[in-house]
């Protein structure tokens, strides 16, 4: 097996320091997918950084066939000062395909781009992290390209986590550019930002796991991962959303825990004022189930408070 482990330039800094993204590359050196693996794209969603550390040490010894690379760390800069985006309000998963002019965000994310379209991969998988106390997920982009929306599906499908699609088309993405390329690409929300929740990257591990297994790239290690969902929700796809916002300011108090199911009409959260009297209560437009919580107690009006998925 080959490893090689390497950076990708992106500029040189005021301090004539060089910038770079660190690249992985596992190769079995025998014929099969290629599959990308790629994480911190927001400087403040680190769990996705971790669990491709974690998989590339499980794999190896473990990598049967195929290829797997990845960039554990795509925005260091966001990393480096806890915030989400590279500079300002650049949000490198608002940049793609990217521009080789453009601005510091268009011109990482086109290098980032064009590496993964040269290796002709099979498929790419983005790892974030979501909200507050948010539950794992996978999250797939509207249907755009029906010659992938199908194989889309079904890798999210082997991922055995809860299935939501978005309901925003997000152009600038890195997953719908990859989409319109014609490659099968998926967002996997592994839990709270800003933290390394070892419960979720074992999850995230597993997802990952399942995802190679179906491509035979690794042996079988008994029955397939399966987060635990309630019946209801199981093996359906859910439609992503964060309504209702709240209509007033003050300080949430939430009735509902991520992973709960809600029906349409029942109360879901509070809000309070400054002397603790209740001035709002917030019901479920739709069933559905709970995935997050909003990462402030402060409300304020149009503020969204819990992101849900709802049942169609």
């Amino acid at each position: 097996m080959k490893k090689h482990y390497s950076f990708l330039k992106i500029l040189t800094g005021s301090d004539l320091s060089k910038r770079r993204i660190p690249t992985m590359d596992l190769d079995s050196e025998k014929p099969g997918p290629l599959v990308w693996f790629t994480g911190c794209m927001h400087g403040d969603e680190i769990g996705g950084t971790v669990i491709i550390h974690e998989l590339f040490k499980k794999l190896q010894k473990r990598l049967i066939r195929g290829r797997v690379m990845a960039f554990p760390l795509m925005n260091p800069f966001g990393f480096e000062t806890s915030t989400r985006n590279i500079i300002s309000e650049e949000d490198l998963n608002r940049s793609f395909p990217g521009h080789e002019m453009g601005t510091l965000a268009e011109r990482i994310a086109s290098k980032i781009f064009k590496e993964i379209l040269n290796s002709k991969p099979s498929m790419v998988v983005d790892l974030h992290n979501d909200w507050n106390k948010s539950i794992p997920y996978a999250l797939l982009d509207p249907a755009s390209y029906k010659s992938v929306d199908h194989m889309v599906e079904q890798l999210a499908q082997m991922t055995g986590l809860l299935q939501i699609v978005d309901t925003e088309k997000i152009h600038s993405s890195l997953t719908f550019n990859l989409i319109q390329e014609g490659i099968p690409a998926l967002v996997l929300e592994m839990g709270e930002s800003m933290t390394i929740n070892e419960k979720n990257i074992e999850i995230g591990l597993q997802a990952l796991w399942n995802i190679l297994r179906n491509q035979e790239m690794v042996e079988d290690e008994g029955p397939l991962y399966q987060y635990p969902l309630p019946e209801k929700v199981r093996d359906k796809t859910l439609i992503y959303s964060c309504l209702p916002l709240s209509s007033t300011s003050g300080i949430i108090r939430f009735v509902r825990e991520p992973g709960e199911l809600v029906v349409k009409g029942q109360k879901i959260a509070k809000v309070y004022n400054a002397f603790g009297k209740q001035i709002e209560t917030i019901a479920a437009l739709s069933d559905g189930i709970v995935i997050g919580y909003s990462d402030s107690a402060l409300s304020f009006p149009g503020s969204a408070v819990m992101a849900y998925g709802n049942l169609p």
